[in-house]
């Protein structure tokens, strides 16, 4: 099977390698108004990645944002690149309902169109179909045999990327493409079995309740492999005419959509990571529906806070801050050319702080950090793969229904309650406790070096050494900031209430 695979593989990309071997040497130059050869040699590459299907459609979806190690062409092409197929007849998707629901599955829709799905993709068919009592539903049925064929890539495609490391140090030293594949995978996989999509839909569902604008449909029958949902009101916002919606609500849903993947970063650390235009639905009068939580991208404490601080940094109009930001989000190798970088972020960032989004383009902005860390030698935290494609496809879908709106505005607008969020986090009893464990671990110490001190003391030989706040690493301040301020919330927090009644 895996053999098989394998031919398919070098099938699919045999044109690309007979279109290098054509086009090299007196036929690399391409004659006026022709494709250059680099443009066709993307094109080619972007035409297989189609032809060998879903998992291969997201890499190049993902490349597209990683100047870093792609081409301009290849990423040209790669942005083109749709999860749709060819519609395939619904005799194929009937057996894998009987296996699911039951043969008589038929008996729980009043009606059901087996005529033309509502949408294809290489994972699955969106078929329209009105429950008993009336409730327009989709049902989403998966293709027969894509999961071992995704499987089989994945293992194909992790062979691959230790070869590429171990083939080139210095590019493996810069950009950790076996972490990045990795989080791709992690991402995917709700869209393999259909009962963890359809828990991240009910979770999606429980975090923008509190967006006025926002709704996410409610899955009501899922098994691996078929998932029955409430129908999103209204079309895709690509398709959307805005002059249809009042400013007030077309601008009120682009900035809900920013807000609540702000928070899906930054708060909750859980977030679509597929938000394009065909994954959000739009109508007059309604509220916004994200749909498709096949891809959901996690992310830890650590990469979100300093996430965070990049986005601060750029909504204070700060290149060096920015520089120093992103190097902590990833890593400064021994060949790092810091002040290079912090002079790239200074040009860059004052292009960025106030645009709006129809003059700013997030994809073309990541574009210029990649290029320059890699160019300086800075190692990108491999999240940014999954989180780069998350954010570009947000921004992307909203400038179709609000282009006027900014990035960073929104950003200023959600920052104090994202704030209060990591406060009330940082002060939570887990976060405590592990504060206090480290403290009592550290207890012992402390009385051995004090013990140390005072023998020194007493026989003559005591030097003092002082550590002053200023002089410690950004990161090391950053702790010592906000373990302080942890203690304190938490001595506030247990004050006696006599002393809370009276205001003291």
């Amino acid at each position: 099977m895996r053999e098989h695979r394998l031919r398919a593989l070098l099938a699919a990309l045999g044109p690309v390698v007979h279109s290098e071997l054509h086009h090299g040497g007196r036929f690399g130059h391409s004659a006026a108004g022709d494709l250059s050869r680099a443009q066709r040699r993307a094109r080619e590459v972007r035409l297989a990645f189609e032809r060998l299907g879903p998992f291969y459609i997201k890499v190049g979806q993902m490349l597209s944002t990683r100047p870093d190690f792609v081409s301009e062409e290849m990423i040209a092409e790669f942005r083109t690149l749709h999860d749709t197929v060819s519609v395939q007849p619904f005799s194929r998707f009937e057996p894998v309902l009987a296996a699911e629901m039951g043969h008589r599955w038929r008996r729980r829709f009043r009606t059901f169109d087996t005529s033309q799905p509502l949408g294809a993709a290489s994972l699955a068919q969106v078929y329209a179909a009105t429950e008993l009592d009336g409730r327009p539903v989709v049902v989403k049925v998966q293709r027969p045999g894509i999961v071992p064929l995704v499987t089989q890539d994945m293992a194909l495609l992790r062979r691959a990327a230790k070869l590429v490391t171990k083939a080139s140090s210095s590019f493996a030293e810069v950009i950790d493409i076996e972490a990045m594949l990795g989080l791709l995978f992690d991402a995917m996989r709700s869209e393999l079995d259909f009962t963890l999509e359809a828990r991240q839909m009910d979770r999606g569902r429980a975090d923008v309740a509190g967006f006025k604008h926002l709704d996410v449909p409610e899955v009501l029958l899922a098994t691996p492999r078929v998932m029955i949902q409430s129908r999103a009101p209204g079309r895709s916002i690509r398709d959307a005419d805005p002059a249809e919606f009042p400013t007030a609500e077309r601008l009120a849903i682009g900035r809900d959509l920013l807000a609540y993947m702000y928070r899906s970063y930054f708060t909750t650390k859980v977030f679509h990571a597929d938000p394009h235009p065909g994954n959000i639905f739009v109508h007059p009068g309604e509220k916004a529906s994200l749909i498709d939580w096949g891809m959901v991208g996690r992310i830890d404490r650590r990469t979100s806070q300093a996430l965070l601080l990049v986005l601060i940094n750029v909504a204070m109009n700060d290149g060096q801050g920015l520089a120093q930001a992103w190097t902590d989000l990833g890593r400064a190798t021994d060949g790092a050319d810091i002040p290079a970088f912090q002079n790239d972020m200074e040009a860059l960032v004052p292009h960025v702080a106030s645009a709006s989004l129809q003059d700013l383009n997030f994809g073309v902005t990541l574009t210029a950090v990649l290029k320059s860390a890699t160019k300086r030698r800075i190692r990108t935290n491999p999240a940014v793969a999954v989180l780069g494609k998350s954010f570009a496809n947000v921004e992307g879908s909203i400038r179709y229904l609000a282009p006027e709106l900014s990035i960073t505005d929104t950003f200023r607008t959600q920052l104090p309650e994202i704030m209060l969020d990591l406060i009330e986090d940082t002060v939570s009893e887990p976060q405590l406790a592990r504060t206090t464990l480290e403290l009592v671990s550290g207890a012992g110490t402390a009385l051995v070096q004090m013990q140390n001190v005072l023998r020194d003391l007493s026989s003559g030989r005591l030097q003092l050494r002082v550590t002053q706040l200023g002089r410690l690493s950004p990161a090391a301040r950053k702790r010592r900031i906000l373990l302080g301020a942890a203690l304190a919330a938490y001595l506030w927090r247990q004050r006696p209430q006599a002393l809370r009644s009276t205001g003291r």
